[in-house]
């Protein structure tokens, strides 16, 4: 590994929100957590559908996300769908709220990964998909499909 290269471990993908989103940009965030969440996290015991994040009193948070409690602890344990706060510069927070103020545009968390030893969440600012994008998606999908399957019986 090179100096400074910090290892990248993802945890958990919302693969839902590519299929009904149009991402149109993505960020980088550090959550604040404590520690039974962290612990729970790297067993991978975290659940991201059907949660987003929310600009409120110049702060992002990230809504509905479910961090099962970790097995271990006993009292201290954590609440499973807590807001939890995401770190993000003022720049980019002020930047990600005058893009959830336009029509249509929401923030999605993508991922959640550990880059080094810190919990992070990409976000996406994604516009939500009409029935017809889907299936243009899924008729584009298929046709690179048969792309793909006519080039390899064309090689024998």
């Amino acid at each position: 590994m090179v100096e400074g290269e910090k290892r990248i471990k993802v945890i958990v993908t919302n693969r839902k929100a590519r299929h009904l989103y149009h991402i149109l940009d993505t960020y980088e965030a550090g959550m604040a957590l404590v520690g039974t969440e962290v612990k729970s996290l790297r067993s991978g015991k975290v659940n991201l559908s059907d949660s987003y994040a929310e600009i409120r009193e110049g702060q992002a948070f990230l809504i509905g996300l479910h961090i099962s409690p970790y097995e271990q602890a006993n009292r201290q344990n954590h609440d499973p769908i807590r807001d939890r706060r995401l770190l993000l510069t003022k720049r980019e927070i002020r930047k990600l709220f005058t893009k959830t103020q336009e029509k249509g545009l929401t923030l999605v968390p993508l991922k959640i990964y550990f880059k080094g030893p810190y919990a992070k969440v990409e976000l996406g600012v994604a516009k939500g998909k009409q029935l017809f994008d889907h299936r243009e998606d899924i008729k584009k999908r298929d046709a690179e499909r048969e792309t793909r399957r006519a080039k390899k019986h064309s090689q024998y």
